[in-house]
């Protein structure tokens, strides 16, 4: 049966994908995960079922992330696994493939963009247009970008942080790191690896990170069992694990985002970092969810900072909103201004 394909915003994360679909909202969140054949890169699954693959497959199928630091890295498989999740939403048949709006970093190259758009063009999609993260977020996080006063967003994702003053409907200053939850992952192995000489899966490291990450110190310290693999004996073994140690692994790709908003606000204009001082700084993305983070940044800054209602879908909710105006966006390569409402 043929069904009608409406218009589609896309979070094109490195951790996860998000769709929200005109009119119903998000309609799919699933992790930036798929799993194909080593040797034909058939697609054997891809989400959440490919995501509980990892670390778990036999020599014939590989699990893998296909983006990498908010960037393609495999261009065939995410394409693949976005036709998947497309078809996830409109059906496998449809009268009028989709226009789609799809969200990229805004520190990628030219060569960068044109890869996400080609792949969510040939997923499917009757149209693309790129809308910046930061942008995305902010509209998102529902601020009123559209006025004459400087609103600063920091979204930190899975693969990168953009950060961002906007005002008027657009991009004042902008910067984008290539750090996020991955790297906080990562920062977790190392800590556990080195302290312990125990091996931990990538997924362990996100649970430790979920559990007890922390920014800032706590009122309350926390502790969690960590199960590994021995490095010396080659053997299964279990260590506790406080939330003080695994802020200091975090500290310096903190650190990093926390010097990257220090300089995005150096060269702001006075008058609208005023505004930021007034307004406070809006955290968005999977990362705001770290503990203290935002007391970290205040701390570091002297700016309030506030996170975002919803941060895990500010990026693919200030997508679904630009849907409204696509054909404004489309005349105009995207002028933000008014997206908010």
């Amino acid at each position: 049966m043929l069904g009608f394909a409406s218009d589609l915003g896309i979070d094109l994360g490195t951790a996860n994908v998000l769709i929200y679909q005109k009119g119903r909202g998000i309609v799919l969140r699933e992790p930036s995960v798929v799993a194909v054949h080593k040797h034909t890169r058939e697609l054997r699954a891809a989400g959440e079922e490919a995501r509980q693959m990892l670390g778990r497959t036999p020599t014939t199928i590989v699990a893998m992330q296909p983006i990498r630091d908010g960037v393609i890295a495999d261009y065939t498989v995410t394409e693949q696994m976005l036709r998947e999740f497309i078809h996830k939403v409109v059906g496998k048949r449809f009268l009028f493939r989709p226009r789609i709006i799809v969200c990229v970093p805004s520190g990628v190259t030219s060569v960068e963009r044109r890869a996400v758009l080609d792949a969510t063009r040939a997923a499917g999609a009757k149209e693309v247009y790129p809308i910046e993260e930061p942008m995305a977020a902010a509209i998102g996080a529902g601020l009123n970008i559209g006025d004459p006063e400087g609103h600063m967003v920091v979204d930190i994702g899975g693969g990168t942080t953009d950060i961002a003053v906007v005002s008027l409907g657009g991009i004042v200053k902008s910067d984008s790191v290539r750090i996020g939850g991955i790297k906080f992952d990562e920062a977790i192995n190392r800590h556990i690896k080195r302290e312990y000489n125990m091996m931990i899966g990538e997924r362990t490291a996100e649970i430790i990170k979920m559990e007890i990450g922390s920014a800032f110190p706590l009122e309350e310290e926390l502790a969690c069992e960590v199960k590994g693999r021995d490095m010396v004996n080659g053997m299964p073994k279990d260590v506790m694990i406080t939330s003080p140690e695994i802020r200091e692994a975090l500290a310096e790709p903190l650190q990093h985002i926390v010097d990257r908003t220090r300089s995005v606000l150096e060269q702001t204009p006075p008058e609208l970092a005023s505004d930021i001082v007034s307004h406070g700084i809006c955290l968005t993305g999977g990362g705001a969810l770290i503990r203290g983070l935002d007391q970290l940044i205040q701390h570091e800054t002297g700016i309030p900072v506030f996170i975002a209602e919803d941060p895990l879908s500010c990026v693919a909710i200030g997508a679904g909103k630009a849907l409204s105006h696509i054909d404004l966006l489309a005349q105009t390569h995207f002028a933000y201004a008014g997206l908010e409402a």
